[in-house]
């Protein structure tokens, strides 16, 4: 299994941060994909495969740690590839929210 678990939806608060610029103070770090909880079931493959998929965003995942877990918000894409390139981690920015 790639990751901990398929979720649907944001079981954690609002945490008000929307764009990449609101995320910036928030470092990377590496996450295990199989410790992280996804809030999407679908992916679109375009953007999968994309060559220029990071170039308008953050160039990091966004994860919400809520409760002890790790929900992956944005950055379904990059977790697929990384998986796919037998990387087991991810680099993101990660989110304590209470």
């Amino acid at each position: 299994m790639i990751f901990k678990a398929v979720g649907e939806g944001r079981p954690y608060p609002d945490h008000g941060r929307v764009s990449a610029k609101d995320w910036a103070d928030v470092p990377p770090r590496q996450v295990r994909l199989d410790e992280l909880v996804t809030t999407k079931r679908t992916l679109d493959l375009d953007r999968l495969l994309a060559e220029d998929s990071t170039f308008f965003g953050d160039l990091f995942a966004h994860v919400i740690e809520f409760e002890g877990t790790l929900y992956l918000e944005d950055g379904l894409h990059r977790a697929v590839r990384a998986a796919l390139q037998q990387r087991p981690v991810l680099h993101a920015r990660v989110l304590t929210v209470r």
